[in-house]
């Protein structure tokens, strides 16, 4: 088992039996971990019928209620380093991000340099499509603040298109990341790169949903620009590094 793609879910049934095809009919090996979070519109229902066609490769893990990003992916990364692949993705349900664009995470972590490789909206190559000014501003001006905060050298931290290589979940003390929403983002690329991880961002096309309702609302807003803060604080006035790593794990 080498490739995991990960896909929290709450509420997505117009959404989730087409990523789930899509991503299986690149035929490239992937297996697919949907954490739902009790979704009152039977998106679990719409996976475990699936789950008889595809039994081999397809998973549910389902908690109780709306627990957070940040927490499902968190799960999802347990559940995987448990069963042993190689490569874990995140990935939106509602198509922002491109199936196809898959493998170009993944080779940039098999064949290149990078223990994490991001799907970047922010590099030469990589754009938006579909939002609105207001979404723009605050996007673009959240990365260009998290940078100027951190000095992390990432150019789109709140990206969630993201292939991590297993050793850097393995190195990273899950205990220490605090935040739930957009923050855990940034907060996990800012472990890793701590932790002295190669981070590649890849440029890639972010396409806004055609079906549903987006999770973005104002406590999600304030959480990223209080958390970057938080986050670069403790860095400077804690043994930071030492902190977010699994005991035996520090690279570097």
């Amino acid at each position: 088992m080498e490739k995991l793609v990960i896909i929290p879910t709450y509420n997505e049934k117009d959404n989730i039996a087409a990523i789930i095809e899509a991503i299986f009919s690149l035929q490239q090996g992937y297996h697919i971990l949907v954490i739902d979070d009790g979704s009152p519109d039977g998106t679990a229902s719409i996976v475990k019928r699936l789950m008889l066609q595809y039994s081999d490769c397809l998973f549910l893990e389902e908690r109780s209620g709306k627990l957070g990003l940040g927490t499902a992916y968190i799960h999802g990364f347990k559940w995987a380093l448990g069963k042993g692949y190689a490569f874990i993705f995140e990935m939106d349900a509602d198509f922002s991000h491109n199936p196809k664009d898959l493998e170009r995470l993944y080779d940039a972590c098999k064949f290149g340099v990078a223990d994490v490789a991001i799907g970047s909206r922010y590099v030469p190559g990589g754009k938006i499509e579909n939002w609105p000014l207001d979404r723009h501003l605050y996007s673009r001006g959240g990365a260009l603040y998290t940078k100027l905060i951190t000095w992390m050298p990432v150019n789109d931290p709140t990206a969630g298109f993201i292939c991590y290589s297993a050793k850097v979940l393995q190195a990273i003390n899950f205990n220490a990341i605090r935040f739930v929403g957009y923050a855990f983002q940034i907060e996990m690329k800012f472990a890793a790169w701590k932790l002295g991880f190669n981070i590649a961002e890849v440029p890639v096309v972010f396409v806004d949903r055609k079906v549903g309702v987006s999770k973005m609302n104002k406590g999600i807003i304030k959480e990223g620009v209080l958390g970057v803060l938080k986050i670069q604080w403790q860095s400077l006035f804690k043994n930071y590094r030492r902190e977010v790593a699994q005991a035996d794990t520090v690279t570097g």
